[in-house]
């Protein structure tokens, strides 16, 4: 069986961002709706290229309790979720599960390590998945029938999206699957606040990996490392490090559910549309599935509410393209 395993937050704020400049709402109340409409093509747009058996989307839920606690400022340089996004979480999870892609999520357990223990479990049982993410945490993840499939640069979107198995990952950061956690260790995850040695960059650490192992082996041989300069403060510092690979390694032994196979509810999809207001989209997607529009008008006369719901408590570009 073919598992595709998405990174929900990631794919929801790439969705968010590339319909931004649209501003798209629902005429009605003008609730937002730019990220429901990326979100809807890009699943869609994944179901038809990847054509998995099994697909599931997972979510961060409040923080992550291991990161947190060995790490307090762990990712506490990002900007707050936008507003838009808050509003429309909620709905893009429903549309989800409407779609047939199983939501998977856990309070205080990061997405990153549950789809990490999914990978684990499903390898184990002769499954392969795809890593949907830009995430290069994942890259750790990447060997055999477990490949990453990484979006296109947001400066080159014309790029297309690029599958990585354990040698394009190799290509990519220069060490392979099983060394990208003792990389990250070095360099540090500017993206998670997570500082690495001050003046290492990929280069400089690749070739200590290269020529040394993993992250023991260089923090060993650190009265030997070249640039000579890095000596001491790798030596100074090897405790931090040691503690940066704790945080970059995915943890895999969670309780994990996957339960049965969901149904896509062409009908609910159609219903939720309707409601949104997202009448262009609403008519491809009855286009798919061969739907009449004047078959389905009960799906098209949705009850709108008179004012955008109450934002739920936070969980945590490329120009808009042509909807399915």
């Amino acid at each position: 069986m073919r598992w595709m395993l998405v990174d929900g937050f990631n794919l929801v704020f790439r969705s968010h961002f590339a319909m931004e400049r649209s501003n798209l709402r629902r005429q009605s109340d003008q609730f937002p709706t730019g990220a429901l409409h990326g979100w809807i093509k890009s699943l869609l747009d994944l179901r038809d290229s990847e054509k998995p058996d099994r697909a599931a989307v997972f979510f961060d839920l409040g923080g992550s309790d291991r990161h947190l606690a060995a790490h307090p400022e762990y990712k506490a340089q990002r900007d707050d979720t936008p507003e838009d996004i808050v509003l429309q979480l909620p709905e893009v999870k429903r549309l989800t599960a409407l779609l047939g892609f199983q939501v998977v999520e856990r309070r205080g357990v990061e997405a990153d390590d549950l789809i990490a223990t999914a990978v684990r479990r499903l390898s184990a049982e002769g499954h392969g998945c795809v890593i949907v993410s830009a995430d290069k945490d994942f890259g750790q993840c990447v060997g055999g029938e477990v490949f990453q499939l990484a979006p296109p640069p947001t400066a080159n979107p014309s790029a297309g999206w690029r599958r990585l198995d354990a040698a394009g990952v190799t290509e990519k950061f220069g060490v392979p699957p099983a060394r990208i956690a003792d990389y990250l260790a070095l360099v540090g995850d500017a993206s998670d606040n997570i500082p690495g040695l001050r003046g290492v960059g990929p280069k400089t650490a690749v070739k200590w990996i290269s020529e040394h192992g993993g992250l023991e082996q260089v923090l060993a041989a650190a009265d030997r490392l070249e640039p000579g300069r890095f000596r001491e403060q790798v030596r100074a510092e090897a405790d931090r490090i040691r503690a940066n690979l704790d945080l970059v390694t995915f943890r895999t032994d969670y309780e994990l559910d996957l339960g049965e196979a969901p149904v896509e509810d062409v009908e609910g999809v159609e219903r939720l549309l309707g409601e949104m207001e997202m009448h262009a989209t609403l008519r491809r997607y009855r286009a798919r599935h061969g739907r009449d529009a004047a078959d389905n008008a009960s799906a098209s006369a949705p009850s709108v509410p008179q004012r955008p719901p109450k934002p739920p408590e936070p969980s945590g570009g490329s120009v808009q393209g042509e909807l399915f």
